[in-house]
């Protein structure tokens, strides 16, 4: 479509053309007049007004058919020149583009819908590790893990083990508790924070892909105990900078939920300080105990003290999915060997986390020593 300019210039030829066809057509229409005819007989040299009109009306005419053509020859010489000029410049003015959207992502957000961005970041990753579908994989499964979680930065947890008093000390039927006190650093997006404490593998794994689950208990059947009981889970504290807040509990059958609200923080959009302190029953002849994390977190640390539970040794195990490695410690020598330390400076995604199994003191008469700290 032509812009206004051309059609302005298009109108005024046009004029200007149809302007000498009028006039050459006049002089052919008075070129019998006879005052003219006297008008003109005077001149020195002989003026053929026919002639000179019809030659006026042939470059009117012609005017018009030679602007047309001449123009859409132009308008397909200046189309080729863009073409050619585009093609010559395409890699330079793609990597211009390509370095201003990795510099700045939000203009790329802006201007691209969802399924456009995923098509992009799957395509560019497929790129990079030179197989399609495995960087398809890959993205799909850390976009639907992450994308509608929170993001937990700098967590520390600190576990301790101790004997249930509601049961027997050792043998068919004996606990251990496990405190747990946890803090980290958020920006809330749900209006409240829930813990449970389930039996069933399949709701656990369901309660676990819940967003709004801050925390995920599981008791074993196996165990005697309801799930459903405050013997088997209890949210002791949760506070928000600082400052506590209201608990509420419900319960339905092999099911237990505390929550706690952070609707004010989550309007906000501020990131704010997370901790709580909850308690639950371990299996103490299930030599187990599970950590798995709800939400995505950067930086873990995990502080684990047994000195009062009964335990031998305690060996550990994590599943975190990344290149860097987690750090372990131990104490050096037997008898101090009650504490163990667990770090990672990387992303822990949902359903990862940690795994500590243990040697009952009892299961080894008191005098077993593990030979990497036998002195």
């Amino acid at each position: 479509m032509a812009s206004s300019l051309d059609q302005l210039y298009e109108t005024k030829a046009r004029l200007a053309a149809v302007l000498i066809a009028v006039a050459g057509l006049l002089m052919v229409s008075l070129s019998k007049w006879p005052p003219l005819v006297n008008f003109v007989a005077s001149f020195p040299l002989p003026v053929p007004l026919a002639e000179v009109g019809g030659g006026l009306i042939g470059v009117g005419v012609l005017a018009v058919f030679i602007d047309q053509r001449l123009r859409k020859l132009d308008e397909k010489r200046n189309a080729e020149s863009f073409d050619e000029a585009i093609k010559r410049n395409a890699p330079a003015l793609s990597e211009a583009f390509y370095e201003s959207l990795a510099f700045n992502a939000k203009t790329l957000k802006d201007i691209a819908s969802p399924e456009l961005l995923d098509r992009i970041a799957s395509g560019t990753l497929g790129l990079r590790l030179g197989d399609e579908h495995l960087a398809h994989d890959l993205y799909t499964d850390l976009r639907d893990q992450a994308i509608a979680a929170e993001r937990w930065k700098s967590a520390k947890v600190a576990v301790s083990l101790s004997p249930w008093e509601g049961g027997p000390s050792t043998g068919k039927g004996s606990m251990l508790v496990a405190t747990v006190r946890m803090e980290y650093k958020v920006v809330p997006t749900n209006a409240a924070m829930r813990f449970a404490c389930v039996s069933d593998d399949v709701e656990y794994r369901e309660q676990l892909d819940d967003p709004s689950n801050a925390w995920v208990w599981k008791l074993d059947a196996s165990s005697g105990v309801d799930p459903a009981s405050a013997d088997a889970f209890e949210l002791q504290a949760f506070n928000v900078d600082g400052k506590p807040r209201k608990i509420e509990r419900s319960k339905r059958a092999g099911l237990q939920f505390y929550g706690a609200n952070v609707s004010a923080e989550a309007r906000a959009g501020q990131e704010v300080t997370v901790s709580y302190t909850f308690r639950g029953l371990v299996q103490r002849n299930a030599h187990l105990l599970q950590l798995d994390f709800a939400q995505p977190t950067r930086g873990l640390d995990i502080r684990l003290d047994y000195a009062h539970a009964g335990i031998r040794w305690m060996n550990t195990a994590d599943y975190f999915a990344g290149s860097q490695a987690s750090r372990v410690e131990q104490a050096e020598t037997f008898k101090d060997a009650k504490v163990v330390n667990i770090s990672f400076d990387g992303w822990v995604l949902p359903r990862a986390g940690v795994v500590f199994v243990w040697v009952l003191d009892e299961e080894f008469g008191g005098q077993y020593k593990p030979p990497a700290l036998a002195k």
